[in-house]
């Protein structure tokens, strides 16, 4: 009796907790993306340059090394801290980081035969792209559905949230349509490569077409609310993500078009690829340079350093490989200087992002609980100073 009245007094085995990853959330896999993107971009360039396709196919290992450790890491995070997970799903400003758990997971299984090859063989990159693009393909038409969803219906949004990170979901698709025709020459001829070639086209559509419906939202919050906060501002460079990446895509139709769907549509993919990837490349531009006005002015502002800062490296890898294909199609050098011009964006880019995450990941500032950011100053508008004087 008294050894079952002792045992029964013992304390409950404490519960294992994880707190180095409580607050890891899904934005951490654009640092996956914006890796794989330097990688994979430095690869697809119209221009040779001794040696940076061995430190391409390094960058590429990297990204794999890391897309392994995060998803291990997000795996605890949902095994220990499933109320801080629940919360990132009902939450407007994170739920959307979703589609770039696809978007990872796609753009290193792109890299694998791109550059990745060089270093663990055809047969190796073939069938770790194959997985890769099958998970990143289902965790993207999937997160397409269900974030939106829940946006509609769970969420409750004010207008002035509308934000560019609300693309991040409907976006994955485009990043399959991109990479999957890749694969389309490793099946068997016939009905198995046209079946792929022209479901890489239908989520080319539902990814533009979605895409479309949520672009004028974000302009218009910025032209009646303002610019975004501070921390926020880099996000403005996420709107280049669907455009250079439908640029991709549709030069890589082109390119795995012939022989795989019947004439005249194989010469008809190659005339798409310069009538719609010519004029959305120009608005392209014209957003870069707005985005990089608006980082600009926010840097002069006191903006710190934030993962969104990730948010400067995938959108304008897509513009690379876009400028890269209309370079490959037109055999126009002013595509080959706008290919490089934006490949050293995006390095200098990575390396400011992974330096500043490194620093965070020491210091532990990045995991850390999140602080409410402090309120922002209304910008002055006409309305307010003729409503001041009242």
């Amino acid at each position: 009796m008294v050894t079952a009245a002792h045992s029964l007094s013992l304390p409950a085995a404490p519960r294992l907790r994880v707190p180095a990853v409580r607050h890891l959330g899904p934005n951490w896999y654009g640092s996956v993306m914006g890796t794989a993107a330097v990688g994979t971009a430095g690869a697809a360039l119209p221009v040779h340059v001794p040696g940076l396709r061995t430190v391409c196919t390094a960058v590429w290992a990297l990204s794999l090394l890391w897309l392994t450790v995060l998803l291990g890491a997000r795996a605890l995070h949902w095994a220990h801290h499933r109320d801080q997970a629940r919360a990132h799903l009902l939450d407007p400003a994170a739920a959307p980081f979703y589609g770039c758990l696809a978007m990872a997971l796609l753009a290193v299984g792109g890299g694998a035969l791109s550059v990745g090859r060089d270093w663990i063989g055809g047969t190796g990159a073939l069938a770790l792209d194959t997985v890769l693009f099958t998970a990143g393909t289902a965790v993207g038409l999937v997160a397409a559905v269900a974030v939106p969803y829940l946006m509609a219906v769970h969420h409750r949004i004010e207008p002035h949230q509308a934000g560019p990170v609300w693309l991040l979901p409907v976006v994955a698709p485009m990043v399959s349509a991109a990479l999957g025709p890749a694969l389309v020459r490793h099946l068997p001829a016939g009905q198995a490569r046209e079946t792929l070639l022209l479901g890489c086209v239908a989520m080319f559509g539902l990814s533009l077409l979605a895409t479309l419906a949520l672009l004028p939202l974000v302009l218009g919050r910025l032209l009646i609310a303002g610019p975004l906060p501070l921390a926020l501002t880099p996000t403005l460079f996420l709107v280049l993500g669907p455009l250079g990446q439908s640029t991709t895509a549709v030069g890589a139709f082109a390119d795995a078009a012939p022989g795989v769907v019947a004439a005249p549509y194989g010469t008809g993919f190659a005339v798409f690829a310069l009538l719609y990837g010519v004029p959305v490349m120009g608005f392209a531009v014209l957003w870069f340079v707005f985005a990089v006005a608006q980082v600009l002015r926010a840097g002069r502002r006191g903006m710190g350093f934030a993962m969104t800062w990730w948010s400067f490296t995938f959108p304008v890898g897509t513009c690379v490989t876009g400028a890269s294909a209309l370079a490959r199609h037109t055999h126009l050098a002013v595509y080959d200087t706008l290919a490089v011009g934006l490949y050293a964006v995006l390095v200098t880019a990575w390396a400011a992002a992974a330096v500043h995450t490194v620093r965070g990941l020491v210091s532990g500032a990045l995991l850390a609980a999140p602080r409410p950011a402090p309120a922002e100053p209304r910008p002055a508008t006409v309305r307010t100073r003729s409503g001041a004087g009242r």
